[in-house]
């Protein structure tokens, strides 16, 4: 419609039956659209639950081990971090010491190498392993 006046814009409005929208606040000279403003809304309102639908979020599992564990169990808590992994959410490895196997904190570093390797194919090391008190902590993430 090119640029009108304000009453204008409203005065063509009005005999439509619909509203006048401003659409683009900023620029020269701001533009408006006239449309039914309660549709408008809704449309918009809708797009945003559909970009929220869409947005992609992940978990952070954690998988506890101890610096001695044995072969089964190791094969049972690989299958959860590949099922993990699979779904998409990171996995956090979490080494716990107890006791005098806190002077022995390479065999906890053995057991998150030996973790990495195994998972290289499916996962990358996001947060290599480090000691926070009684704990080495791993976080992997899938490829």
């Amino acid at each position: 419609m090119g640029v009108v006046s304000v009453d204008e814009g409203l005065r063509r409005a009005e005999a439509v039956g619909l509203d006048l929208v401003e659409v683009a606040p900023n620029s020269s000279p701001p533009v408006c659209k006239i449309l039914d403003y309660g549709k408008y809304k809704y449309e918009a309102q809708k797009k945003a639950n559909i970009a929220r639908k869409r947005q992609k979020t992940f978990e952070v599992k954690e998988i506890k081990v101890r610096p001695s564990i044995d072969v089964h169990d190791y094969d049972v808590k690989m299958r959860s971090m590949i099922r993990f992994l699979n779904d998409g959410d990171k996995v956090k490895v979490t080494v716990r010491f107890r006791g005098r196997e806190l002077a022995h904190q390479n065999l906890g570093q053995r057991v998150l190498e030996r973790i990495r390797d195994d998972l290289d194919e499916l996962a990358k090391v996001e947060q290599f392993p480090k000691m926070e008190g009684r704990l080495m902590t791993m976080v992997i993430s899938p490829r």
